[in-house]
């Protein structure tokens, strides 16, 4: 498997390590997370060349915006009252995590429906471009729903993704319906082994902010 961490360091627009960047996420929480996702699969994220993601770290991606420093505490309170205006008009849904694929650079569960985790895509970047206009890219230019289980790391020529293959089709599993709730803004990074981050806000849909 190819680096994770290479990826998101060497794109156009990079995100070196130790640097906190905004995001906007779904996160399932550890006790979620842990007898669902987590343990079901230890033995696959745990296979050498790999970074397994702990469960208080497992995350669906919406929206990564900027590094955190260059944006006020002032933009950062708008960009949360402005995802808090728009949420309240859309109704939580359930996602379903798939079992896991063997990707290039990261084990992960696909989810479905993509349509409403699209529009939360969309409407977090609009809310966005009100605040801070063009200051940052769309990062992603396209979605889809995913949670990552483990990420390859600089030995990720070690995790054969035959034998990751073989051995999850020995693993017992199945899909995860995730309720998605609230969205959470944080300052996220990463240290060449794992994703992790601060809480700044959360913004529960079709609701008022908690």
């Amino acid at each position: 498997m190819d680096n994770f961490f290479d990826r998101v360091e060497g794109r156009a627009h990079a995100w070196p390590p130790g640097r906190k960047d905004l995001h906007w996420l779904i996160v399932p929480g550890e006790a979620f997370a842990r007898p669902r996702l987590y343990d079901p699969y230890r033995e696959l994220a745990g296979h050498p060349g790999l970074f397994p993601v702990q469960p208080e770290w497992m995350h669906v991606t919406l929206l990564h915006m900027g590094p955190q420093d260059t944006a006020t505490t002032s933009e950062i309170d708008q960009l949360a009252a402005a995802v808090t205006e728009r949420a309240r008009s859309i109704a939580p849904f359930d996602l379903t995590l798939s079992r896991p694929d063997i990707g290039t650079v990261a084990i992960e569960s696909k989810g479905y429906p993509g349509a409403p985790h699209r529009a939360l895509w969309e409407m977090t970047w609009q809310a966005t471009r009100a605040v801070v206009g063009d200051r940052w890219p769309w990062i992603p230019t396209t979605s889809y729903p995913h949670l990552s289980h483990a990420y390859a790391g600089a030995e990720g020529h070690l995790a054969d993704r035959d034998a990751l293959k073989v051995l999850l089709s020995d693993l017992p599993g199945e899909p995860v319906t995730l309720p998605v709730t609230t969205l959470s803004l944080v300052a996220e990074w990463h240290d060449r082994r794992e994703l992790k981050w601060d809480v700044l806000a959360e913004v529960p849909l079709g609701g008022e902010p908690r």
